[in-house]
Formats: C-alpha cells, sequence, structure tokens
C-alpha cells in the first residue's frame, strides 16, 4: 500500500515537471546551433562582469526638504591673503541683525609673503584645473563627495625656507581661521583699517593708512560654510585675483544651501555654495561709489539638500543577473530558430527551381518537368 502511493505521488510529481527531459537520440546538434550557443556565452560572461561592476559603484542620491533649524549658529571656515599688511586691514562680519561678530573671535592675522613657491604655485595650478573641471561635469561633485576624507586637504601646502626668499620680508597678510555668525544673510568683507563699533554699525579706522598702499590682489585659499570636511572642493577654493587700481572692489554673492552628507566613510552636517563674481574700480566723480575692499555677501538658502550614498542590494543583483541570462538565452534562441526558418525556405525554393529547370521529352512532342522514373531496365 504504501508503495502504491510511493508511485502515485512519484507520477504526480513527473506530470507536474515544467522542466521535461528529451532523450539525447531525439538532439539534433548543428554547426549553426554551437556557434549561437558560442556568441551567447560570450554575451553573458561580458554583461556578467560589466554587471558585477556596477553592483560594487554607489551612486549619490539628492533629496530635498525645508530647512526648519534657524537657531543654531552657521561657521565660516576662512583662509584668505590679501597684498597688504596686516596693521593695514580688517576682517569682520556684518549681519541682517545688525550683529557684528569681530574678527578677533576665531580669526588670525599672519604676515606672509604673498608671492608663492614653486610647490605652491604647482598646487594651486591643480587645484584651479579641478575647478574647471568640475564647472564642466558637474558629476565630478559626486566623486569628490565619495571620497571625502580620504583626499588630502585643499589648504595651501606650507611655504618651505629657500634661500632666494629667506631675506624677503612679509608684504601680504594671511587671514585664516572661523568664525560663528547668524544663520541669516550677513555680509563677511575685508577692508582698509580695522573694525571699531559703531551705534549704527560700525566703522573702520582707514583715515591713517595712505591710498598709495590700497591693495586689495587676495587670493582664496579656503572658504567653506560649516563642519570643515578633508577632500571637499568648494567654488572658490584656489582663487586668485590681481588689482589693476589702488581703489578696487571685489565683491562676491553667495547663497549657501545646508547640506548633510551621508557616505559610508562620513556623516557631516556642512554646507554648499553657489557664488557670482564682480569687480569694479571705485571712482566716484564717474558715478561708481563704494568702499575698497573685498565684499563676501552670502544668503542662506531656505532648503536643505540631503545627499546619500546608496549601494545596489545584492538581491536585487541576483534578479538582474537572472534575468540577463534568461533573457540572452531566449532571445538566441528565437533568433537561431528564425533563421533556420529562413533558410530552409530559401533552400527549399532553389531545390524547386533546379526540378522545374530540368525537362523530359516525349514521344508525341511535347516536354515534362516532372523528374523521370528510375527503373531497373533503365540501368541497363
Amino acid at each position: 500500500m504504501r508503495r502504491l502511493n510511493r508511485k502515485k505521488t512519484l507520477n504526480l510529481m513527473k506530470e507536474l515537471d515544467a522542466f521535461p527531459k528529451i532523450p539525447e537520440s531525439y538532439v539534433e546538434t548543428s554547426a549553426s546551433g554551437g556557434t549561437v550557443s558560442l556568441i551567447a556565452f560570450t554575451t553573458i560572461a561580458f554583461l556578467t562582469i560589466m554587471e558585477f561592476m556596477v553592483y560594487r559603484d554607489t551612486w549619490m542620491k539628492y533629496e530635498y526638504e525645508v530647512d526648519k533649524d534657524f537657531t543654531s549658529k552657521l561657521r565660516i571656515n576662512i583662509d584668505i591673503t590679501v597684498a597688504m599688511r596686516c596693521q593695514y586691514v580688517g576682517a569682520d562680519v556684518l549681519d541682517l541683525a545688525e550683529t557684528m561678530v569681530s574678527s578677533a573671535d576665531g580669526l588670525i592675522y599672519e604676515p606672509v609673503v604673498f608671492d608663492l613657491s614653486p610647490q605652491q604655485k604647482e598646487w594651486q595650478r591643480m587645484l584651479q584645473l579641478i575647478q574647471s573641471r568640475l564647472q564642466e561635469e558637474h558629476s565630478l561633485q559626486d566623486v569628490i563627495f565619495k571620497s571625502a576624507f580620504k583626499s588630502a586637504s585643499t589648504a595651501l601646502p606650507p611655504r618651505r625656507t629657500r634661500e632666494d626668499n629667506s631675506l624677503q620680508s612679509p608684504d601680504a597678510c594671511r587671514i585664516h581661521g572661523h568664525l560663528y555668525v547668524n544663520k541669516v544673510a550677513g555680509n563677511f568683507h575685508i577692508t582698509v583699517g580695522k573694525a571699531i563699533p559703531h551705534p549704527r554699525g560700525h566703522a573702520h579706522l582707514a583715515a591713517l593708512v595712505s591710498h598709495e598702499s590700497y591693495n586689495f590682489s587676495h587670493r582664496i585659499d579656503h572658504l567653506s560654510f560649516g563642519e570643515l570636511i578633508p577632500g571637499i572642493i568648494n567654488p572658490l577654493d584656489g582663487t586668485e585675483k590681481i588689482a589693476s587700481d589702488h581703489n578696487q572692489m571685489f565683491q562676491y554673492f553667495i547663497t549657501v544651501v545646508p547640506t548633510k552628507l551621508h557616505t559610508y566613510k562620513i556623516s557631516a552636517e556642512t554646507h554648499q555654495f553657489s557664488v557670482t563674481e564682480r569687480e569694479r574700480v571705485i571712482n566716484h566723480a564717474a558715478g561708481s561709489h563704494g568702499v575698497s575692499g573685498i565684499f563676501m555677501k552670502y544668503d542662506i538658502s531656505s532648503l536643505m539638500v540631503t545627499v546619500t550614498e546608496e549601494h545596489m542590494p545584492f538581491w536585487q543583483f541576483l534578479v538582474r543577473l537572472c534575468g540577463i541570462i534568461g533573457g540572452i538565452f531566449s532571445t538566441t534562441g528565437i533568433l537561431h530558430g528564425f533563421g533556420r526558418f529562413v533558410a530552409e525556405i530559401i533552400f527549399c525554393r532553389f531545390r524547386l527551381n533546379s526540378y522545374r529547370s530540368t525537362s523530359v521529352s516525349l514521344p508525341d512532342g511535347h516536354s515534362s518537368n516532372h523528374l523521370p522514373l528510375i527503373t531497373d531496365n533503365s540501368t541497363h
């Protein structure tokens, strides 16, 4: 009884077999089938390798939402070299709330030589080349995000002591450090004279500085907002401007976008920004009013960007791989069958034409296109 139930179960399972086996004696192989199979296997191997490379790679996902944090402070990281002595210039921030942030809170004034060493010039040239490529290929920004904390810092390398400049006195001032400001629009500027508080704002002591000593040629080695992340290249890094006149104003209009960066290496809250530049000579007689100096007017965007590094799940890789293998086998099988069908039709028509071209003469003068029968008597 048990054996009978087992046989019924086996027969039922055989009927449910979706992969019936064909005896090898019924299988016919051909050279065309082998060629198509070789092409199919080669294509599968190539696409499998490409799919594995896609699986190993990651991509950046961008999400946008309203920034609801308006109470926190905004950090500004600064490293700017101005071609004037430190006692002649002053830097500070004034925001829309008329809150003045003195540069003494976190900025350092360091006397330096404005001209760069060969190593520093090479570093700046490479940084400017990267900036030009970033403007053309925006997708390179994703590569920079992935390499954060992996690449070297974008800060200018320190000057090495050389014999040809060891006796050269400092002719410029390097202003570097960081400031914490309110998260509202403001104006960071570097101009002549130290800043002093004023009931209606602030002022700079510029009366004791001669106009002939004005020179706001400058180099921005680094400018960023938010947490300082090594490896991130900002839009103004490596910028160098040479003043053509003593009374010249350089303006940078900056839009700051809060950004949350989540990769497999880091998780940080930083800020991206876009910038437009303008420079003009101050000439009150010609109607060009203003104050000589470097002015960076920034505004905070109300949108926040979340950048997340994502990776293809393993199950999705398997599904795509099965789709590639099954799709190629099915497609090549259909193409091979269609090709054999067309070839058979062409060969059959060729044979029929060859048969019709052969005619047999009849005794009454007529001709027959049918092939003559071959008998035993005709062989003698």
